[in-house]
């Protein structure tokens, strides 16, 4: 998907946004790096009375003033750099972090078709990467400009006291620099972007490297995985040389401009020394300044390096920000629903597909009724199943709860209605209590984790648990059995007590043992609730009140058990499918 390009100012004037909160601190750091800038002039300054005062005049007061004018000059340049560059750095963190919370809340709050199509490695990269790389350009570049600009225009103004004719004839120079400086920044600012693209590929390569290690190893895919990994590092050090390219040009191409000005003049300020027109002091004092000038320049021109990278980093940051969270359109609240679904013609395709995924599907579920669906991969069961807590919206059609059209509600009124047990369980690196009551849930007693844990026949193996349910089960429940996380997931959906409830394949992965428990953990979480139950294995669905077979996207057959084995059609035929072969 191409990143909206966005032009630098409105960048900039939006990164800096960022920074006003924290203008206290960053007033610190302004006023001390302009009391460094205000110091620079005043080494080569005092030369002049120096050398004209000190060693040619043999004045014993300047003598004498002079070493404690420069002890002085260090020490306040020395405290004004510290508490300048402390504080950038203070501004810089905060506006860091400030980026990255707004950024994850953005994500928390995308629409589940964002996800869809975009790789997670890339979103990683864009919080973990992206993010640092616009520090410099909202922080240090301004104080950079800031303070340099202020040392050129002192330096400039004493080389302008000192001798007008020859410091007109420096900036001479000044357009050529600037047209180089453009150039160059162009190039920079667009490998900046293939930068970060390159480093979203690498996250997504290291983070299937690691989640699917599994796979990786038994498939022997060790090969195949390093290759990708090494084309992906390979071309972020492509890109990385680009910018590293560019930024090396650009100061040495701006330098060698400044010393053929610099040789020029120094030159016509010899001849002017020899003519007696200036002092010694006069003179090493203006060569002096010249040459200071090239410090403060050579940072200008770099600034341009962290300037672009910054400005692409922030492309990518404001393009997250920027994205349309999921629609929230409904204000009616639904304290507890009764549980009444009803799809009336409902439709659906994927991101513009011209197959639907759903088509024209009605039906009517009543109050604490368990309907199944089953049907082949791909006959819009999931998707059904995805549509009544608004993962995606209908494209044609309608869905009500309780007579309530679902996009009249309020998002959170209507989740707060649906709780939904996956045959993937999603588990958070957390304790076992903090993973069954989970977000709004979290103010749950410990009595009621229990009485939810034991609900779901998940209590026997927390108390065998060394903290019991203050153990830290890892990533994704790793620590855990297949039927362990499923009975987790049921007792979160218990303790929520929705009366809408989604099971999607639940019990599919499981052996015979944890798919016993789970069953009969699952028969205590369905009653007296609304049930959608996906189901490839039949036999957990015999007992449903009605069971709809699909076949692309339509109702092919419902009806209860025993009815559609009599009427001998698809789901006669699936059920001896299954019980003909082997079940594993």
């Amino acid at each position: 998907m191409a990143q909206k390009t966005i032009d630098s100012l409105t960048l900039y004037r939006r990164l800096m946004r960022y920074v006003l909160p924290h203008w206290k601190a960053f007033l610190v750091s302004v006023i001390s790096i302009v009391v460094v800038a205000a110091t620079e002039p005043a080494l080569p300054a005092m030369m002049k009375p120096m050398l004209d005062g000190g060693f040619v005049g043999k004045d014993k007061t300047l003598i004498h003033l002079i070493p404690v004018l420069i002890v002085l000059l260090f020490l306040v340049r020395g405290v004004a750099n510290f508490t300048g560059a402390y504080a950038i750095n203070w501004v810089g963190n905060k506006l860091v972090m400030d980026l990255r919370v707004d950024m994850f809340g953005k994500l928390i709050r995308l629409p589940t078709a964002y996800f869809d199509d975009h790789v997670s490695g890339n979103l990683i990269s864009k919080l973990t990467f992206d993010v640092t790389q616009v520090t410099l350009a909202a922080t240090n570049v301004v104080l950079i400009s800031v303070k340099d600009t202020l040392t050129i225009a002192g330096l400039l103004g004493w080389l302008f006291y000192l001798n007008w004719m020859l410091t007109l004839l420096s900036l001479v120079m000044a357009p050529l620099i600037a047209f180089v400086i453009r150039m160059l920044s162009k190039r920079l600012r667009q490998s900046s972007r293939d930068t970060q693209r390159a480093m979203g590929e690498i996250t997504q390569v290291l983070e299937e490297g690691i989640e699917c290690n599994p796979v990786v190893k038994l498939y022997g895919g060790q090969e195949y995985e390093a290759r990708r990994f090494f084309e992906s590092a390979n071309r972020v050090r492509r890109y990385n040389m680009k910018q590293s390219a560019a930024a090396a040009a650009n100061v040495p191409i701006v330098q060698m401009i400044a010393a053929v000005s610099l040789a020029v003049i120094v030159y016509l300020a010899i001849l002017q020394s020899t003519a007696d027109k200036t002092t010694v002091g006069g003179f090493v004092s203006f060569i002096m300044a010249m040459l200071m000038l090239t410090a403060p320049m050579k940072r200008i021109t770099g600034m341009s390096e962290h300037l672009q990278k910054g400005l692409a980093a922030a492309e990518s940051i404001f393009g997250l920000i920027d994205e349309e969270a999921e629609p929230d359109t409904g204000k009616a609240v639904l304290e507890s629903a009764r549980g009444e679904l009803v799809f009336d013609e409902v439709s659906f395709s994927y991101g513009g597909e011209s197959r639907l995924a759903l088509d024209h599907f009605s039906l009517v579920v009543s109050p604490g009724e368990t309907l199944a669906l089953v049907g082949s991969s791909g006959s819009g069961k999931s998707t059904l199943a995805n549509l009544i807590p608004r993962f995606y919206h209908p494209t044609g059609g309608r869905i009500l709860l309780d007579g309530h059209d679902i996009r009249d509600l309020a998002l959170e009124s209507l989740r707060d209605n649906i709780a939904f047990v996956s045959q993937n369980v999603v588990l958070f690196n957390d304790t076992v209590a903090a993973n069954i009551a989970y977000g709004k849930m979290g103010g749950a007693s410990r009595e009621e984790i229990e009485a939810a844990a034991r609900a779901a026949h998940a209590l026997d193996f927390i108390e065998e648990m060394p903290q019991k349910m203050d153990t830290l089960i890892g990533e994704n429940g790793v620590k855990l059995s297949g039927g362990q996380r499923q009975r987790l997931g049921i007792a979160r959906a218990l303790l929520k007590d929705a009366p809408v409830l989604i099971l999607d394949e639940a019990t599919s992965a499981l052996d015979s043992e944890s798919e016993k428990h789970v069953q009969a953990a699952l028969e205590t979480l369905m009653q007296g609730r609304t049930t959608i139950v996906i189901a490839h294995r039949l036999s957990t669905i015999e007992n449903a009140d009605r069971i709809v077979v699909m076949q692309k996207g339509k109702i092919a057959e419902i009806g209860r058990h025993a009815e559609l084995l009599e009427m001998d059609g698809i789901y006669a035929r699936l059920y001896r499918i299954q019980y003909e072969s082997p079940r594993g």
